[in-house]
Parts: structure tokens; C-alpha cells; sequence
């Protein structure tokens, strides 16, 4: 057992690794609490490769201040513990935003605005919000923001604040013209358009820089589940499939394995007469590069939308073990009785302990 598990020894039970990176871990579990146990979220840092551990303990600390903060407020998961290496914030039941899709919901883009406002008047610019996965829509509708590594604590609303404020609010609308562009303002339609200077000037130099970083020397695609293998090898992998003359379509996506471990789980809905070994052949003498998925589960059917589109969102949670967040999102019955089979036979066992 490592040190910062020593500091939680006890209290804290793992159920499944959500995300691995340079970075941090980040695992979901059960987490013992003066009031009971409760589902909570843990990051630790004490894995991190020592050559990214400065900039990963830098990330640690801006979240677990800005946490014991914005937990308070309603908005944002509660901080409940935090150590040298090791922090558990509380879990919010719902999903993130590109799972959910709030197309024409008003009301959560209303309860979106005053997070955000909230955040602000506490002191605290989140820097983060153009990413969909930051922003959550829980079980009751309402918005709530998660992942607080970038976030800025202020005591005085100086310039810097307000730049930022600002930016946090143009990430905002970003999303609200993705799923209610006829609902935005005149005023949010000028925000939506006009970045701040402080914002051009770090996309014209820094984030070049930090691009190159990022996805070039780590190889950290902005991607949840598969890292680099779903950006690279997936697509690959899907073409290959299609081309078997039994299947009819194929759904790749990334989750972490016990090991945390970048891994693809690939659903294909096939003839029947063909197994997962067949498969696993027709990959390895068709692409010369990548490995097959991890996982490979047959499938009678998909979940689409009416478009014909494959419910991807719906089959992330399933390769992941997130199964009590698909109920929310399921429209009908015949969708629950698709997605229900699935899940009955699905490959990821990792939350069987």
C-alpha cells in the first residue's frame, strides 16, 4: 500500500478506475464519512511518472483549494478529503455533458448560468469549462461543474480575475449554442463571438506550446476512457470490422481496465455464426498495428437515435461499469430492452470484485 492510500487505509474502497493519465488517477469508489459511506470520487498523484510529478502536484493543490471552496456552494462535489497525495470529493449522480446532451433545455442552461455565477462570486474562475466533461447534468437537472485542476482562487476581483470570469462565461454559451443556439441573446451571441485578448494572445503563442506538450510529448489526446489507443487504433480497428462480411456495424469505445490500463471495447452487431475469437483473428491478419480490443462483445442490436446514429454515450457506460447512470438516459422501452441485453452479457467484469 502506497503512502497516500495510507492516509484513506480503511475508509476507502475502489470499485473502478474512471481515468488514468501522466497526471493523476482518478477512481471511483466508496468512502467512509462521519455521517456513513457514501459514492465519492478519489484523484491521487502518488502513481505519476517523477518527471510530470511537479506539474501534477501544482494541478493537485489549484483543485483541492478551489474544491474546499466551490464544494460548498452546491454547485461542484464536496471536498472530503484531502491529503498530501491523495484528495476524495463527493459523487454527483448524472452524467457529463456529451453523454447527456441537453438539446432545448432550458432550464438546465439556466441552472448552468447561476453555477457559474456562484463560482464567481466565491472568488474562483474554473479555466476549464470548454471541455464538455467538466460540466455534469445530474439526476434532478441541474448543472454541477467537476475537475478543478485549473482553477484560480482570488481574493480581490482585480483584472486577471474578470479576464478569466469572462472566459468561463464564453465557455458557457459555447455550450448553450451547441444544444440551444435559438435561445441565445443578442448579448450572449457578442460574448459567444469576441474571445478576450488575454485568450487570443495565449492561442497565438502558449498553446502551441502547450499542444506540443500535451498531445506530442505525452501523448494525452482530450479524450476520456481510451487515451490514445481510442484516438489512433479505434478507427482502425472499426474500419477492419466493417469489412468482415458477417458484421453489420461496430461501435469502439475507451475504458480503463483494473490494471488502469487504456483499453477498447468494441460492440459488434453481427450474423449469427460468428464468435469473438473469429474476430480477434480477422483483426490481427488484416491491421498490422494495433491490438485487438480488449474486449469484444457480440451484439443482435445497437441503441440509435431515430437518425440511425449509434448511442455511443450508452455504450461508454456500459464498457466503463457506470450502469446506474443509463436509466436516465434511455428513451423507451425498446432502447432499455437493446441496451439490457447488452449489459447482461457484457465482456468488463472489473467491478466484480
Amino acid at each position: 500500500m502506497t503512502l497516500a492510500l495510507r492516509e484513506i487505509e480503511g475508509r476507502w474502497t475502489s470499485r473502478l478506475v474512471l481515468k488514468r493519465d501522466s497526471f493523476s488517477t482518478v477512481e471511483r469508489g466508496r468512502f467512509s464519512t462521519p455521517a456513513g459511506e457514501v459514492e465519492a470520487v478519489l484523484r491521487r498523484i502518488d502513481q505519476v511518472p517523477w518527471w510530470t510529478f511537479p506539474i501534477a502536484h501544482h494541478l493537485f493543490l489549484r483543485e483541492r483549494r478551489a474544491l474546499a471552496i466551490a464544494g460548498r456552494l452546491g454547485v461542484a462535489p464536496p471536498l472530503l478529503f484531502a491529503g498530501r497525495r491523495v484528495l476524495v470529493r463527493g459523487w454527483i449522480e448524472g452524467v457529463a455533458l456529451q453523454i447527456a446532451k441537453p438539446h432545448g433545455d432550458r432550464a438546465y442552461f439556466h441552472s448552468a448560468r447561476i453555477a457559474v455565477r456562484k463560482l464567481h462570486r466565491a472568488g474562483i474562475c474554473h479555466n476549464d469549462l470548454s471541455k464538455q466533461q467538466n460540466w455534469l447534468r445530474g439526476s434532478d437537472g441541474r448543472a454541477y461543474l467537476t475537475d478543478f485542476q485549473l482553477a484560480s482562487c482570488f481574493q480581490r476581483r482585480g483584472r486577471l480575475f474578470r479576464i478569466l470570469a469572462y472566459e468561463d462565461l464564453r465557455h458557457l454559451i459555447k455550450h448553450k449554442h451547441r444544444y440551444m443556439r435559438d435561445a441565445l441573446t443578442a448579448t450572449e451571441w457578442r460574448v459567444r463571438r469576441r474571445k478576450s485578448g488575454f485568450t487570443r494572445s495565449w492561442m497565438a503563442t502558449v498553446k502551441h506550446v502547450y499542444n506540443w506538450v500535451v498531445h506530442g510529448v505525452f501523448r494525452l489526446p482530450d479524450l476520456e476512457g481510451g487515451g490514445a489507443r481510442l484516438l489512433y487504433d479505434a478507427p482502425r480497428i472499426t474500419a477492419c470490422l466493417k469489412r468482415h462480411p458477417q458484421v453489420r456495424d461496430v461501435a469502439v469505445v475507451g475504458f480503463y481496465d483494473r490494471g488502469a490500463k487504456n483499453s477498447l471495447y468494441a460492440f459488434v452487431e453481427a450474423e449469427p455464426g460468428l464468435s469473438e475469437r473469429l474476430l480477434r483473428d480477422f483483426i490481427v491478419q488484416s491491421v498490422a498495428d494495433p491490438e485487438p480490443p480488449e474486449c469484444i462483445q457480440l451484439v443482435d442490436g445497437l441503441p440509435r437515435l431515430r437518425t440511425g446514429e449509434i448511442r455511443l454515450e450508452l455504450l461508454q457506460l456500459v464498457a466503463s461499469n457506470q450502469l446506474d447512470q443509463i436509466d436516465q438516459l434511455t428513451v423507451d422501452a425498446t432502447e432499455r430492452e437493446i441496451v439490457g441485453a447488452i449489459i447482461a452479457q457484457r465482456r468488463n467484469l472489473a467491478d466484480r470484485f
